[in-house]
């Protein structure tokens, strides 16, 4: 079973960082949200920062403005990933090219859609 961090997740249920984790979810991932304002997302416990996560995520998926993502992006790496997915609205020239000189594994997509569920359904 696959592993996943959601970075930016949400109580609200409109937004992409619970969509994400519902998705994640309903694919038989073990997830973590992370968020420093909740303690749960979806019924499940929620983590102040990726360095709180219980073990290696195999992904981390981001929900983040620019500016905020390039600050986790160390933490990220810290951590470690097999792919950090950069959902639509997080990337930047900026945090591309600090993505890649951390050695990050960068996919640049919808990671909802990446795992065959429409967000729409959701």
């Amino acid at each position: 079973m696959k592993s996943v961090a959601v970075i930016g997740a949400s109580t609200d249920r409109s937004k992409f960082g619970n969509k994400a984790v519902r998705a994640y979810a309903q694919r038989g991932f073990t997830v973590w949200p992370v968020n420093p304002k909740e303690s749960v997302v979806e019924g499940l416990p929620a983590f102040a920062s990726i360095a709180d996560v219980p073990s290696r995520p195999d992904l981390v998926s981001v929900y983040l403005p620019p500016p905020v993502t390039l600050k986790v992006l160390p933490a990220i790496a810290a951590k470690g990933c097999d792919e950090l997915w950069l959902n639509p609205g997080t990337e930047s020239p900026e945090v591309l090219a600090e993505a890649e000189r951390l050695g990050l594994n960068v996919v640049q997509a919808c990671s909802i859609v990446g795992i065959g569920v429409s967000p729409a359904g959701l």
